[in-house]
């Protein structure tokens, strides 16, 4: 595996437990994640190394290295002598995240239509599956994600994939706290049409489903960003 494309940036999906009771370092970086995106941990709420460890059945070690992921990656924000605490991204910040993976995705999913293999899109297609399930009990914000990240993956350009594996949890963060919805509004729907565009290797045909993708993710995020923004500085 290419060292740009490190498991530890593109793995999203749950796994399984071992046998031994504790978590795989990549389901423990999942399972808290997905404890954020949903709120069960937010930006007020008060933790420790210790009290991850107990919540999750993992050793300290385990805990502090996914905080240190989580914190490389912005999610998470750790000073010396404080209690680790989630971020609180601003609408200004997530705009230019916005920006910068609008850019980033454009040119991996043209490089996707170059190179689209079966087992590839078997793949896609298996997510955006997931992603539908999901989306009928309620927001499928890290599945989403996820689907951009195998894309991205797909195409084949590792330091582009990297880079964007460096925005997706930012955006989903946003989402989770400016307004989950914006990650669950039938984007499984967009994803297929996306990836049949690539299927068919149509450049033309995919970039124009992304941009109107990130479009209306944009739209839903930045404006309800807004409200929110608004009550963090009446409150």
């Amino acid at each position: 595996m290419n060292s740009f494309a490190s498991p530890q940036i593109f793995t999203a999906l749950p796994f399984s437990r071992t046998d031994t009771g504790k978590l795989p370092a990549d389901d423990l970086y999942s399972r808290i994640f997905d404890a954020i995106l949903e709120q069960r941990i937010h930006a007020a709420s008060r933790f420790t190394e210790d009290s991850l460890a107990q919540m999750f059945s993992a050793r300290r070690s385990d805990i502090r290295g996914v905080l240190t992921q989580l914190s490389h990656q912005q999610i998470i924000i750790l000073r010396t002598n404080h209690r680790p605490r989630v971020a609180a991204p601003d609408v200004e910040q997530t705009r230019q995240t916005l920006h910068a993976r609008r850019l980033t995705e454009i040119t991996l999913v043209r490089l996707a239509c170059q190179r689209p293999r079966p087992q590839d899109l078997k793949r896609l297609h298996a997510l955006i599956d997931s992603e539908r399930q999901c989306t009928a009990r309620g927001p499928a914000i890290r599945l989403s994600g996820e689907f951009h990240l195998q894309l991205a993956e797909m195409a084949g350009n590792a330091p582009l994939a990297h880079f964007l594996g460096t925005l997706v949890p930012l955006t989903s963060l946003a989402i989770a706290q400016f307004d989950a919805q914006a990650g669950g509004d039938c984007a499984w729907q967009e994803h297929t049409e996306i990836v049949d565009a690539v299927a068919r290797g149509d450049a033309t045909a995919a970039e124009m489903l992304m941009t109107r993708h990130l479009d209306h993710l944009d739209e839903k995020l930045l404006n309800a960003g807004s409200v929110v923004s608004q009550n963090r500085v009446a409150g």
